[in-house]
């Protein structure tokens, strides 16, 4: 079992004596949800969570720990608002209260799984606006209203393998996440560039139990050739749970050398 102690001890450490501000979306189930929950246990955070739903038992554990949490009830299939508030807001607060500013790019969708020539259009633009353009249009906000915060800035985009191994089925998640992996190069250039830029990962999770594997093992067999693969990852015990995944990814978060490798795996070492 993962050493999921460890990873919040090695995540604390970076966080230490300072006020901390992450934003993650996606963050009402999952990963996201379960990221978002480990995070308002650490001291110091602030946390903004942007889903199409609250969550009312996030919002007592805030209450419980002290931490301060804001909940957005946004839709990301319509990412232009999203991103215009964003900024609006980061320009408000005091950049320099915080010790570090993280965006998590964690919400996607697969949508409908069926080959490319059977997909409904208006599906396969809200899987790319969810998946790829909230992601770009969220990071160019987040990095243009923080420029001049003198704490460290990080992006942490939740990629996938399928971003990095084709799938038939799959084509707009496969495109939602190879292009966010190489966003995330392009940007991760321009930053350096800066010299006091922010760092940017575009990182694999590991295969997780969540609703979106769920999707994918009841997807009718004729229009998925590979459900039966994910059957059984599910039956073998192959998925990692979101809690021990959530851990593994804010330890990879932690690290010292989070952005040396803008296209990564939370497995690498």
């Amino acid at each position: 079992m993962h050493d999921m102690s460890l990873s919040m001890q090695l995540f604390t450490r970076t966080r230490m004596n300072s006020k901390q501000l992450t934003i993650i979306t996606g963050a009402s189930r999952g990963l996201g949800r379960a990221m978002a929950e480990q995070l308002l246990s650490l001291p110091g955070q602030r946390l903004l969570c942007i889903s199409r739903r609250g969550d009312e038992q996030l919002a007592a554990k805030a209450r419980a720990s002290g931490a301060v949490l804001e909940q957005w009830q946004q839709d990301l299939a319509d990412p232009v608002p999203a991103a215009q508030r964003l900024a609006e807001w980061l320009r408000g607060l005091d950049g320099q209260a915080y010790g570090s500013a993280t965006l998590i790019n964690n919400a996607g969708t697969v949508g409908r799984t069926r080959p490319l020539a059977q997909a409904a259009v208006d599906e396969l633009s809200q899987a790319l606006r969810v998946g790829l353009e909230a992601p770009l249009l969220l990071t160019s906000a987040f990095l243009g209203a923080t420029q001049a915060w003198g704490g460290v800035r990080k992006v942490l985009n939740i990629s996938s393998g399928l971003g990095r191994n084709a799938m038939a089925s799959q084509a707009p998640y496969c495109a939602a996440k190879a292009g966010m992996d190489h966003f995330s190069r392009a940007v991760a250039l321009e930053e350096e560039a800066l010299g006091t830029g922010a760092k940017i990962v575009s990182l694999a999770p590991g295969v997780i139990d969540t609703d979106m594997q769920v999707q994918l093992r009841g997807a009718e067999a004729d229009m998925f050739p590979d459900r039966g693969r994910f059957e059984r990852m599910k039956d073998q015990g192959q998925l990692d749970s979101p809690e021990s995944a959530a851990a593994k990814v804010l330890a990879y978060l932690a690290r010292a050398d989070f952005g040396s490798k803008p296209v990564a795996d939370v497995r690498d070492t």
